[in-house]
């Protein structure tokens, strides 16, 4: 049998730290049951918007509208986070956030019209966009701690919700009303977020002073960055901005693509997305090893050439069969740009540069759907989904050409 000290040699160190300090292992636990919960309230609420269109009597084009409230009110609420983890720290606020996530789930089915649910989806989206940049800040502080680059397991986790909710959704959409359903959610989340953030409450933040006040990432000027520091964040929330794109028009107008220019049925074509989602999530459930091994540069050029040239394949394959192959590469392909690109952000500035860099990205998944929309009608929906593959290829140069700056490992 080895003996004890090489196996100590063959543990990493920085795994080493973490098995050697259970609080650090305890608060990893709570931020992935934060990113997990995330995903599970998110997908839960999408799926019966089907429902909840028919029960509001809205039109396509006011739902449309509706549904902009979701962006808008988290693109609203990340600067505003920011200074909120500023001044009370990423764990406390990341709590108050997914519990005030779990209790405005249960809103949207209370509505009776495309203005009211407009506005309930408003606070929705704050509360959801507030929570996306105080978990990706307590994330980024566990990175750190770490040494290891583990932020693709947090969003393994959003993903895995994902699918855990949206799978949970469809078994009871036949049974439970959006109402009870969505207020089943609440009762989940409330006791989930409350289970978990006992623990964040009761650490402190890594490399800061006890939980509940403003950690090391938190102590720099509020809201303000400087130049370099400026620019490098806009830099890695430009590569967020391009992944984010693809995920937007991938989700609205991937299965259309597939009906419509295949000719394959409403059942094959939703299995398009799903592949797409199944892809992403495994990526991140490898993407630690993957950035171990190839370091931040080379898995962002890697995972932008992987999703330019499966995107490429997707949209103009002639048959449904090669359709699905490109959007598993593409899902495959975007999964770690947009953890990298924010852990990358929020080390460089705290919850500001984690802000900055999310509404970028979410400003991409606002752009993606209606310009993929516009495109269609000028040229074709194959014409305008090469757009993906296009800014993914942009992303990979990007990332590239600012190998040096940031602290990016080759």
């Amino acid at each position: 049998m080895p003996s004890l000290n090489k196996i100590r040699t063959a543990i990493p160190r920085a795994r080493r730290d973490e098995l050697a300090d259970p609080a650090l292992r305890s608060l990893r636990t709570a931020v992935t049951t934060f990113f997990a919960l995330d995903g599970f309230l998110f997908a839960g609420w999408v799926v019966r918007i089907p429902a909840i269109k028919e029960q509001t009597g809205s039109s396509a084009g006011d739902l449309g509208l509706a549904l902009l409230g979701v962006s808008a009110g988290a693109v609203a609420t990340m600067a505003v986070t920011s200074r909120l983890c500023h001044r009370f720290g990423n764990h406390p606020v990341t709590v108050a956030t997914a519990l005030l996530l779990s209790l405005s789930i249960a809103l949207p089915p209370l509505t009776g019209s495309a203005l009211a649910l407009g506005l309930v989806l408003l606070v929705f989206g704050s509360a959801y966009g507030a929570l996306n940049v105080a978990m990706n800040s307590a994330a980024v502080d566990i990175v750190t701690a770490l040494r290891r680059p583990v932020m693709p397991s947090f969003h393994a986790a959003f993903s895995l919700g994902g699918m855990l909710g949206a799978g949970l959704g469809g078994l009871v959409a036949g049974i439970l009303s959006p109402t009870r359903h969505l207020l089943l959610l609440t009762v989940v989340g409330l006791v989930v977020a409350a289970t978990a953030g006992r623990t964040l409450l009761s650490h402190k933040a890594p490399g800061g002073p006890a939980a509940g006040q403003p950690g090391r990432a938190e102590r720099a000027p509020r809201g303000r960055l400087a130049g370099r520091t400026r620019w490098l964040v806009g830099v890695f929330g430009l590569i967020a901005l391009c992944t984010a794109y693809g995920e937007g028009a991938l989700a609205d107008w991937g299965a259309l693509h597939l009906q419509q220019d295949l000719d394959t049925g409403p059942g094959l074509a939703a299995a398009g997305y799903s592949f797409f989602a199944l892809m992403m999530t495994i990526g991140r459930l490898s993407g630690t090893a993957l950035l171990e091994r190839l370091g931040q540069t080379r898995a962002l050029v890697t995972g932008g050439a992987t999703a330019a040239a499966g995107m490429l394949f997707g949209a103009l394959a002639p048959n449904v069969w090669l359709a699905l192959v490109g959007f598993a590469l593409t899902g495959l392909g975007l999964a770690n740009i947009f953890p990298i690109a924010i852990g990358r952000a929020g080390a460089l500035a705290g919850p500001s540069g984690v802000a900055a860099a999310s509404t970028l990205g979410y400003g991409g998944m606002l752009l993606g759907p209606p310009a993929i929309g516009f495109l269609a009608d000028w040229f074709s929906l194959p014409t305008a989904l090469t757009t993906v593959a296009l800014l993914s290829a942009v992303a990979a140069l990007i990332a590239y050409a600012t190998r040096r700056a940031g602290g990016m490992r080759a």
